[in-house]
C-alpha cells in the first residue's frame, strides 16, 4: 500500500549506524521483507508480486528493522 515503509538501521563499522529506508512509493505498491540464509532482503513489489526496488543486508550488521504501516486515513 502507498506510504508503507521499512526502516533499517545497519552498524557500518564506523563511529556511527547507517539508516536505510525502502517506501512503497505509489498506490498498489507494499514492501516486504523476506530473512534468507543470514541476508534480509527488503523489497517494493507491486500488485503482481514484480519486485520494483531491492535492498540486501547481512542480518548480522542489523542493530533494527522497523516497518511503518501506511496511514488509513
Amino acid at each position: 500500500m502507498k506510504g508503507d515503509r521499512v526502516e533499517i538501521v545497519i552498524d557500518a563499522g564506523g563511529s556511527s549506524p547507517r539508516t536505510y529506508e525502502i517506501t512503497a512509493t505509489r498506490a498498489g505498491r507494499r514492501v516486504e521483507v523476506a530473512n534468507r540464509r543470514g541476508l534480509v532482503e527488503v523489497s517494493e513489489v507491486t500488485r503482481t508480486g514484480t519486485p520494483v526496488r531491492t535492498a540486501r543486508f547481512m542480518s548480522s550488521r542489523i542493530l533494527a528493522l522497523v516497518e511503518h504501516p501506511a496511514d488509513e486515513a
